[in-house]
């Protein structure tokens, strides 16, 4: 076994579930061949000691725009993926679904072509498509562009199914407002993963989505009926239905850490919550801003925001997105880490490669010390 082989010890290891004391990660070539006690690697073996803190699976990310100075709503090609997928490995996202906001139907055709095109061509990182819009609700649109939002026809649903057939995986944002229950089931049932947002429709409207097939909700809390006392809308929805796993945004700005406290406890069914970036161009830049459909979006504070106020995406890493979770909400790093890990992982049917590190899974994995800071990343067993 040791020819080949590589270890990795010293760190508590992140499993995608467990965390376990003494252990050591051991790679063969792009993948990983065991976990075992540090007692039983084979004499032999080259065997890499990291100075404490944690070793885990990279990040999975459903819900990044862009990264690296680009955004993949401007030029929805194979190179812009292949700049994003870098940018964020970078930051320890080793597998994306890269990010449409609204926009035209001819760039929604490109943009699937351009994902199906990069898996094609083996760009790392690059795990699938997440379409968030055009079918979404004028009345919750945030950043998107009103002129842009329309309900979903059936040359849109037909060019959906074959995206589902095409992609490795494919993730909808729709609201009700802008789709039928028929609509959902057809893609539930072509594979695609149905995610409720920017929606004002109430909740029993969206208890129904979810059992037309919807398995996930938009980050949570943002641009979506709110939890009122006769009128519980889509977040309601979300922490009531355990078919509803959700994405949220722990940036401290987009949702309050209390607000983010009380979800958790509601959702501790196996969906649960999972974290998201919604990263835009500026990751992993010095930038001040950028431009999307003609808008200027500026970086400031720790804010994405157009010129009138409004959030427009997240100015936040990943191991940020964990240190709010344990510094701040008190979790245990592990139920953290796995919301950054296996459990998006799971949400996109992705888990045979990606969000563990399970035997036989890709050797994509993260160092990072005591205080959740990233230290290192490796990709199928290479470091960045």
């Amino acid at each position: 076994m040791s020819g080949q082989c590589k270890a990795y010890a010293g760190a508590a290891i992140f499993d995608g579930h467990r965390l376990l004391a003494g252990h050591a990660l051991v790679l063969e070539g792009a993948r990983v061949r065991a976990l075992l006690p540090e007692s039983e690697i084979p004499p032999g073996t080259e065997t890499i000691r990291l100075a404490g803190g944690f070793l885990a699976p990279g990040f999975v990310d459903l819900q990044v725009n862009g990264g690296g100075g680009v955004m993949f709503n401007e030029a929805p090609e194979p190179a812009t993926l292949r700049t994003i997928a870098e940018a964020h490995t970078r930051l320890g996202t080793t597998a994306l679904l890269a990010t449409l906001i609204t926009d035209t139907p001819e760039r929604t055709r490109a943009a699937v072509s351009a994902v199906a095109e990069a898996v094609a061509q083996g760009v790392k990182g690059i795990a699938g498509l997440h379409l968030e819009g055009p079918h979404l609700s004028l009345e919750r649109k945030g950043a998107h562009d009103a002129a842009l939002i329309r309900p979903m026809d059936a040359s849109d649903l037909e060019m959906l199914l074959d995206a589902a057939r095409r992609l490795p995986a494919l993730m909808v944002t729709l609201a009700p407002e802008s789709a039928t229950p028929a609509q959902v089931r057809a893609l539930a049932g072509a594979g695609a993963v149905v995610s409720l947002g920017h929606s004002d429709a109430g909740f029993e409207t969206c208890m129904a989505y979810a059992a037309a097939g919807a398995r996930c909700v938009t980050h949570l809390f943002n641009a979506m009926s709110q939890l009122r006392n006769r009128a519980p809308g889509l977040v309601g929805a979300a922490l009531q239905s355990g078919g509803l796993s959700a994405g949220v945004i722990a940036d401290g700005i987009h949702v309050h850490p209390d607000a983010i406290a009380l979800a958790l406890r509601a959702k501790r069914g196996p969906g649960g919550l999972f974290l998201v970036t919604d990263a835009m161009a500026t990751a992993a830049t010095a930038l001040d801003g950028f431009e999307i459909n003609g808008r200027r979006v500026c970086r400031r504070d720790g804010r994405l925001t157009l010129p009138d106020g409004t959030l427009a995406g997240a100015d936040l890493e990943m191991a940020g997105a964990l240190r709010l979770m344990v510094n701040d909400l008190g979790l245990a790093p592990e139920v953290a880490l796995t919301m950054a890990t296996s459990r998006p992982a799971g949400v996109a049917g992705l888990s045979r490669h990606h969000g563990t590190l399970y035997p036989g899974a890709r050797a994509d994995f993260v160092h990072l010390d005591d205080k959740l800071n990233l230290r290192a990343v490796w990709r199928s067993g290479e470091a960045v």
